[in-house]
Parts: structure tokens; C-alpha cells; sequence
């Protein structure tokens, strides 16, 4: 008779078991780190304290399933006699000492990625990972790899050894479980998997009003597998909808200026924007600062004198000083900016399917005779921006890695020259050699003597933060210096640009892409989503400040009411300086969580329907919970339900 001892797991499962407890035990050790790096902004208590680590055990437990579920197959199926042979060693061993690794390196990765999102594992992490040899590369220039490898290496070293002072290894390959004893642990393990993967949800962890408390309760892993499976979010599915005559009628009449005539169709917002007096037709130079903060400006408040260019250009701009990033990428700043469209849960449009052919602001630049170009340092095939850009009109010089012969792009595609690069990191060649391309292409274009549009997308300012010698003071790797560089090589720029014929006639748009940092106490960090926007070079136009709230969607819609621009459009950004005081309004997301600030007033709207009400305290920088304006709550609900399912059903595109 079969003996089952239902206490006491099977020597063949003993290697997992030991695996299981180095997995456990890692990941309570980066927990209480994470804990420690995110105290001051916790609010601690001793409740709380034991609910982060439960919940934080729990979700280790199930991304512990997924790690262990082929291996549970294998261990199930894999016949009797072949236990312990040759082959059954050399694949456990292997397999082993793999996902020791791989564990290892996730854990200790998790600390870089803490440090400059405040998040888990998530979206951005499932992204990168498409990217391996940028990522790769970044960590090598942020840390010394070798050591960081050794480090690993000596990790899995003592793992190994103790499972061999467990026996893991001699029970594993030394036993005679038949398949009803291995069935038992083998069960156990798939069904947890199932409830996991099919019942819970890694945002079930979030249950404190703390955002890091919430972030540390989830297991790294397991918000990374989460996020694999849930990239694009059905926006009818997962928040609060309304009916479908309503949910347009309230749009239409949100995104309606004074100056614009609406189509009839009622189901979107395609309307004829009319501005009174004659064209103008100077070049136009976008410039995308990566990751500025207003918070680095002398004009809010810095006193480390980083950003003298930017705040000179600033004074001598039309600048708007209460303008607000939709999200916390680059490729959120270029959805925003291109397309004029508030942030739509999940992945950014730029990363989407079916994105070619949509009516962007380059669009318009086409009716009005424009050429189009998208410059970027690094290889433009990161992030899909070569594919978004290109399907969508524009030419594209990059330093791409390699010549995709079999690939026909439908626009241009140039490179930029190993001799045009004086220095480069992984992710591109410094912003000085991207300014010196930008003033070699638009020389030639100067010689067409047709109005150019130039997209220009820096990235310096982006960790492992390396620049070239010689150019600042200090050549230390930091924040800060980054931000130094960057605003250096952006006064070189101007003071060439300035020589050039074409310079007079040219209008340049400055804008960052996003905040160096929006985390913080709150689920969405308002102040580390204000950036600095300016119009410089705009001829009859008196440098001044636009203290309106807007987003960048409404950057080129303002752009082109200076340049008295009529043209159809379905564009959901707005001309600022038409704005009323009731129209001012700023769209911020968070991956899976969008609001809309008005005045003081943020809604935010979150999965499983629901939303949350705050009142902004700006001079603190805090939320307070409120009672919810259900007006406002249906403005903000219409706005992103109707960009959705207009970006969803094709109503973007060009006609």
C-alpha cells in the first residue's frame, strides 16, 4: 500500500523547496531595504508594518508559482527511471543555477529601478526588457558591471552550496516518489498559480493611502508578470464609463473653443479651428528636453544656478508657467505633443498597434507646406518611435545600430555618422552632436527654401547621466550635472543657430517631455509633473508669461493661433491664450490611474471603476480628500473614454 505522507514534502521536490526559501528570504531582505530607502516618506505604524510584509509574503508566494510552474511539470511527467540520470542532472543543474540568477539580478536591479521611479517592477520594466542591450548597457554605465556580476555570481555561489548542505541535490536525483506522491506538492503549486493568475490582481495589494507603502507590499516579480499581461488597458472595461450620447456631447462641448466650428457627426470631436488674420509661415524647430523639471528653473524657486540658458530663453519667451506633463515618459511627452490627446491608460499610443496614419500635428504642418523630420541622438527603434513617426509622415535621421535593408520605411531615414559623434552612452550621442546634426539638416533644408518642421527629441539628461569632459565643471555622474550639460549644449545651439541665415525666420518651441521624478507621497505627484514651455523667436510677439493651467497637448494648438493658423483638426488640446478661466485644465497619468486637475481640483480615475477626489494644497504640494463634483467627475470620465475609444475605433486617423 501506498504510503503518502501528507506532512513532508517528496525528495524529488527538495531542490524547489530550497529554491522556494532563497526565494522567500531574498525578497524579504529587498523588501526591508525598500522600506528603509522609502521611511521618510511612509506613514508609519505598526499595523501597517506587518500588512506591508503579509501582503508583501502573499504576492511572493504567487510569483513564486509562476517561477515554479514548467518545473513542477517537469518533475510530474518526467518517468521513473530516468530520475537521476545523466540528462535529469545536467538540466536541473542547469535550470538551477539559471534562475538563481535570474532571481538574483531581478532583486538587486530592483534597487536602481526604486531609486528612479519609486515604483516596482511595472509597465516600463516589461518594456525595457525588449531593449536588453540598452538596459544592460545603462546599468553598466550606472554601476561596474564586472563587480555587479561577481556580486551575483557569489550570490548564486552560496545558494548552491546551501542547497548541497540541505542535500537538495542527493534527494532530488536520489529517490523512488511514484506519481501519486509528487502529485500532491505538484497540485498544491498549480493551483495556487490559477487562483493568481486568474483571481488576483496585483492592485489588490494596494490598500494603504500611502503610494510607497503600496509599492513595497507587492513582489517585484509578481508586478512584473502583472504588468506583462495587462500592457493596454480596456478603458470601458477597467473605469467608470458613461452612456454614449453623453460621454461626446460632454466632450465636444469640453474640447470646443470659441473659434472652432464642430462637425456634425456626433460621435467625435472633429471640428474647423479659425483664426483671423493673415498666415505666417516661419520654419518651426520643436525642441524635447529630456526630462526637465520647472523644478530646476531659477523662475521656480531653484537656487543652484543649473539651467542659465533655459532661464534666459525663458525671459525672453512667451513662456507658460502652469503647464503639466501627461505622463512619466518620453514617449507620454511625444503622444501628448503629436497627437494633442490626453494619456490613455496602459501604453502610450507611440507603442500601439494600429498607430500609423493618425492626424498629428505634423499633419497640419503637411497642409501648410511643410516638410517633417524627427531627429533623435539615439537609435529611433527604441520605444517604436522609427515606426511611429515615420508611418506618420515624418522623415527620420538617428543613430541607428543597424541598416534594416529588408525593412521599407515609408519616409526617409538618414543616419547620423560615427564622425559626427564626439561622445555617446547607450541610449544616444550627447545632445551637443545632436544639435550639431540639427544645424548641418537644417542648413540644407534652409536651401529648399520651403518652411521646415523639425521634431527634435534630446536625451542627455537620462541616466547613467555621462556627457562629455570638458564642457561643465565637474564631470561627476549625477542628476544635476546631467541637467548642467544639457542646458550647455543648448546655448551652443542658440549661439550658432543665431549666426545662420535662417534663424531669424525660424520659431522654436521648448518643451520637456517629462519630470525627472513624479513619485512621492501621493499616487500622482502634481508638482513633479509641472514643466517648463516656451515660445522663443516669435516675431511681433512681446515676450511675456501665460500663467494659465494647461498640458502640453495644447502647446501646438497655441503655436498655431499665433501664427494665425485655420485648419480642421480632431485635437483635444486647446489654444491657451483663448482659454477662459472655467477651460484651464491639466490631464496627468500614471499608467493605469488618469486625472484631471481644474483650479484645485483633482479627480482621479482608477481601475475597477472606481475614482478618487482631492483638494491640491500647490504652495505644500498635498492632496486632501473631497467630496467629488459629479460635474466635474463626468468631465473628466468624458474625456478619456472619448479618447479611447476615438483612438480604438480609428477616429484619429487621417481621412
Amino acid at each position: 500500500m501506498l504510503d503518502i505522507n501528507f506532512y513532508k514534502i517528496p525528495k524529488r521536490f527538495q531542490l524547489l523547496k530550497t529554491f522556494a526559501i532563497t526565494f522567500i528570504t531574498l525578497s524579504f531582505i529587498v523588501r526591508v531595504l525598500l522600506y528603509f530607502l522609502s521611511f521618510e516618506y511612509i506613514d508609519f505604524s505598526i499595523t501597517n508594518l506587518f500588512k506591508v510584509f503579509g501582503i508583501g509574503f502573499f504576492y511572493d508566494i504567487g510569483a513564486l508559482s509562476y517561477l515554479s510552474f514548467a518545473y513542477v511539470f517537469y518533475l510530474l511527467l518526467i518517468p521513473q527511471k530516468k530520475i537521476g540520470c545523466k540528462l535529469d542532472r545536467i538540466t536541473t543543474k542547469f535550470f538551477y543555477g539559471f534562475f538563481l540568477f535570474l532571481i538574483i539580478f531581478s532583486f538587486l536591479a530592483e534597487i536602481p529601478f526604486w531609486n528612479e521611479y519609486q515604483r516596482r517592477y511595472n509597465f516600463i520594466a516589461v518594456d525595457y526588457l525588449l531593449y536588453t542591450y540598452e538596459v544592460i548597457e545603462n546599468i553598466h554605465q550606472s554601476f561596474s558591471l564586472p563587480l555587479l556580476i561577481l556580486v551575483i555570481f557569489f550570490l548564486v555561489t552560496v545558494s548552491i552550496f546551501f542547497a548541497k548542505k540541505q542535500n537538495a541535490y542527493k534527494n532530488t536525483f536520489e529517490n523512488t516518489d511514484g506519481f501519486l506522491v509528487k502529485m500532491i506538492p505538484s497540485s498544491v503549486i498549480l493551483i495556487i498559480w490559477s487562483i493568481f493568475h486568474f483571481y488576483i490582481y496585483n492592485i489588490q495589494a494596494e490598500i494603504f493611502n500611502n503610494i510607497n507603502e503600496n509599492e513595497i507590499a507587492k513582489s517585484g516579480l509578481y508586478s512584473f508578470f502583472a504588468a506583462y499581461k495587462s500592457n493596454e488597458l480596456n478603458f470601458n472595461e477597467f473605469y467608470k464609463t458613461l452612456p454614449n450620447a453623453e460621454n461626446y456631447t460632454i466632450t465636444r462641448n469640453a474640447v470646443k473653443a470659441k473659434n472652432d466650428l464642430l462637425k456634425n457627426s456626433k460621435n467625435n470631436i472633429s471640428r474647423f479651428t479659425s483664426n483671423l488674420g493673415e498666415e505666417k509661415k516661419p520654419n518651426i524647430i520643436f525642441i524635447g528636453l529630456e526630462s526637465m523639471s520647472a523644478s530646476f528653473l531659477k523662475r521656480y524657486g531653484n537656487t543652484q544656478h543649473i539651467t542659465p540658458t533655459i532661464d534666459a530663453l525663458h525671459k525672453q519667451s512667451i513662456a507658460f508657467t502652469n503647464m503639466f506633463a501627461t505622463g512619466t515618459r518620453t514617449i507620454r511627452g511625444i503622444e501628448a505633443i503629436s497627437l494633442s490627446i490626453p494619456p490613455t491608460p496602459g501604453r502610450s499610443i507611440v507603442k500601439r498597434k494600429n498607430n500609423a496614419n493618425l492626424f498629428t500635428i505634423g499633419e497640419v504642418f503637411k497642409q501648410k507646406g511643410y516638410s517633417r523630420t524627427f531627429l533623435y541622438g539615439g537609435d529611433a527603434d527604441f520605444d517604436n518611435m522609427l515606426n511611429y513617426f515615420s508611418t506618420n509622415g515624418f522623415d527620420i535621421i538617428d543613430r541607428k545600430k543597424w541598416h534594416r535593408l529588408d525593412r521599407e520605411l515609408p519616409t526617409k531615414r538618414n543616419r547620423i555618422e560615427d564622425n559626427e559623434v564626439s561622445f555617446e552612452n547607450t541610449w544616444a550621442a550627447c545632445d551637443g552632436d545632436l544639435f550639431k546634426k540639427l544645424i548641418q539638416v537644417t542648413d540644407k533644408q534652409h536651401l529648399n527654401k520651403e518652411p521646415f518642421f523639425n521634431f527634435v527629441m534630446t536625451s542627455s539628461n537620462h541616466p547613467p547621466y555621462t556627457f562629455p569632459e570638458g564642457i561643465i565643471d565637474s564631470n561627476e555622474k549625477n542628476r544635476s550635472n546631467a541637467v548642467r550639460y544639457s542646458d550647455k549644449a543648448l546655448e551652443t545651439f542658440f549661439i550658432e543657430a543665431k549666426k545662420k541665415p535662417w534663424f531669424k525666420n525660424t520659431v522654436f518651441v521648448v518643451i520637456s517631455d517629462h519630470c525627472s521624478y513624479s513619485a512621492g507621497r501621493t499616487e500622482i505627484n502634481l508638482k513633479n509633473h509641472h514643466i517648463p514651455a516656451f515660445i522663443y523667436n516669435l516675431k511681433d510677439e512681446i515676450p511675456r508669461e501665460v500663467k494659465k493651467l494647461s498640458s502640453q497637448i495644447d502647446i501646438f494648438p497655441t503655436l498655431f493661433g499665433y501664427l494665425n493658423w485655420s485648419y480642421e483638426n480632431n485635437f483635444f488640446g486647446k489654444d491657451i491664450t483663448k482659454m477662459s478661466s472655467k477651460e484651464e485644465r491639466a490631464f496627468i497619468g500614471n499608467h493605469r490611474k488618469v486625472s484631471l486637475l481644474k483650479e484645485n481640483q483633482l479627480i482621479v480615475l482608477e481601475t475597477k471603476k472606481k475614482h478618487v477626489s482631492y483638494l491640491w494644497n500647490k504652495e505644500k504640494n498635498t492632496l486632501k480628500k473631497a467630496k467629488t463634483d459629479p460635474v466635474l467627475l463626468k468631465e473628466t470620465i468624458s474625456y478619456y473614454q472619448s479618447a479611447f475609444e476615438l483612438f480604438k475605433a480609428g477616429k484619429i486617423k487621417i481621412k
